[in-house]
């Protein structure tokens, strides 16, 4: 994950990594470059966004072994993040011949439930 400077900026980290189950699980701390409004604590979508599509992609790196390209996601903001870090939780549901597709629940620290996402990637790799 490091050879992405976007994800090393972003100082996103795997913390869980089961290919028995197909889930894997990152974590990315509040920074203020993430905040929605200056001095709110509150992260913009755009950063959500990109844990979602980043914890999908990798879970689906864990089972092929290469790299996948993003086709397609999308991203669901059930409450407000704010003043929490962020935990990803993707779980493949499907991995075909030319599409693997991987649901994301994003929470708080608190375990609250902030956010729910589905990606397609490119099963092929990229």
């Amino acid at each position: 994950m490091d050879a992405s400077p976007f994800i090393h900026n972003a100082e996103m980290r795997v913390i869980d990594a089961d290919p028995t189950s197909e889930r894997l699980t990152l974590t990315m701390p509040f920074k203020p470059e993430f905040e929605r409004q200056s001095g709110s604590r509150q992260f913009h979508g755009g950063p959500i966004a990109s844990l979602i599509d980043t914890a999908g992609c990798f879970a689906l790196i864990m089972i092929l072994g290469h790299g996948v390209p993003t086709m397609n996601f999308r991203t669901d903001y059930l409450r407000p993040a704010i003043n929490t870090d962020l935990k990803a939780v993707a779980s493949v549901r499907r991995v075909g011949r030319l599409v693997g597709i991987v649901d994301v629940d994003v929470f708080d620290d608190q375990g609250k439930l902030l956010a729910v996402g589905r990606g397609a990637f490119g099963s092929q790799g990229g």
